[in-house]
């Protein structure tokens, strides 16, 4: 049975889409924007996108009954690879010893012309 996430700790979906869904042990999130849920504001620096777009998925995953050590893939979407050191450093300080695998990729725009977006799939034990 798959289970659609939501979370009012994690901004709402910009579009035709959920915040993620859960298929038996595996959770997929969609793309995380650097939005507050709270103010729906986004930050200007990078490192701060990248620390709220972290956020959001650890809200999302929680949402589903998992925590962040459960991550087992992060997909991060950064529009400028030149920001790639800065995210490293925010994404090493939020995953601690226990990071996920992870693809990082370049793109030529993000959606509201966010710097950051991250996508994860978790599983439970």
């Amino acid at each position: 049975m798959v289970e659609t996430i939501n979370t009012d700790t994690a901004p709402a979906a910009v579009g035709p889409y959920v915040q993620a869904k859960k298929f038996g042990n595996m959770l997929y999130t969609s793309g995380q924007l650097p939005l507050n849920p709270e103010t729906g504001k986004m930050p200007e620096d990078v490192a701060e996108q990248a620390k709220q777009s972290l956020a959001n998925v650890e809200a999302i995953v929680n949402a589903a009954g998992l925590t962040k050590a459960d991550i087992v893939k992060a997909t991060v979407f950064v529009k400028d690879l030149n920001d790639f050191g800065t995210v490293n450093e925010v994404y090493a300080a939020f995953f601690g010893e226990n990071c996920p695998a992870r693809s990082c990729v370049e793109v030529a725009r993000l959606p509201l012309d966010a710097k950051v977006e991250i996508e994860v799939i978790a599983v439970t034990q």
